[in-house]
């Protein structure tokens, strides 16, 4: 799950990209307006964490763009304005939460995690494909209903590909969705990643689909 933070609070930045980091969410960082309306409008994510008090453009300014262009990234609004009237002003210009500070880490995952579940049309934490179950929230596998275990970059790349079964997976959604933007990103690992998955969930789990990139089994 990749997502973009956009806060100009350096602290709060890096203490929420660590957190969600543990989460196993894949985390880019925006310090200021500009560049985050620009990642938002241009680049792909699950979901968007948007600070209305950016010191060089307004949230909501932000916001009212994104959906006036039909970028429907699910956004997450965090503020310290907490009274009804910023958080109705704030849904109303399209947000899909909203989240006062202070808060916990883990409640922000979780509401990341609803979101990003609601977009794709989920009901559960748990996605299930064949033999496989993938629970997000509890970031545990199982095939045949035995638990197996994964590293945080496995999970994260058989999760994607359980979010978009049936279909073809190339190399590089496989490398946008598990790397921040300013990691040096390296193709070849995706085939490391791929191959300890065959490993771990049998050969059949994941088909290679000659000079387009993979899809899951069907098992």
């Amino acid at each position: 799950m990749r997502v973009l933070i956009i806060e100009d609070d350096r602290l709060l930045s890096v203490q929420l990209k660590q957190g969600l980091e543990r989460e196993l969410f894949t985390v880019d960082v925006a310090a200021t307006g500009e560049d985050g309306a620009h990642l938002g409008a241009e680049e792909s994510y699950d979901a968007i964490i948007l600070d209305l008090g950016l010191p060089d453009m307004d949230g909501l300014d932000i916001l009212r763009q994104w959906r006036a262009a039909d970028r429907n990234t699910p956004v997450l609004i965090l503020t310290a304005r907490g009274d009804w009237h910023a958080k109705l002003i704030g849904l109303n210009a399209g947000a899909d939460d909203y989240l006062a500070k202070p808060f916990e880490i883990a409640e922000v995952a979780a509401r990341l995690r609803a979101l990003i579940r609601r977009a794709h049309g989920q009901a559960s934490s748990v996605l299930r494909h064949g033999r496989l179950e993938l629970d997000l929230a509890a970031a545990e596998a199982r095939r045949d209903g035995q638990a197996i275990r994964l590293t945080a970059h496995e999970f994260k790349t058989l999760a994607y590909m359980m979010r978009h079964a049936g279909s073809i997976v190339s190399q590089a959604e496989l490398t946008e969705a598990l790397y921040a933007q300013d990691f040096v990103r390296d193709s070849n690992t995706i085939e490391v990643f791929i191959a300890r998955l065959r490993r771990k969930l049998g050969a059949d789990a994941i088909e290679t689909v000659r000079g387009l990139g993979y899809r899951l089994g069907s098992s």
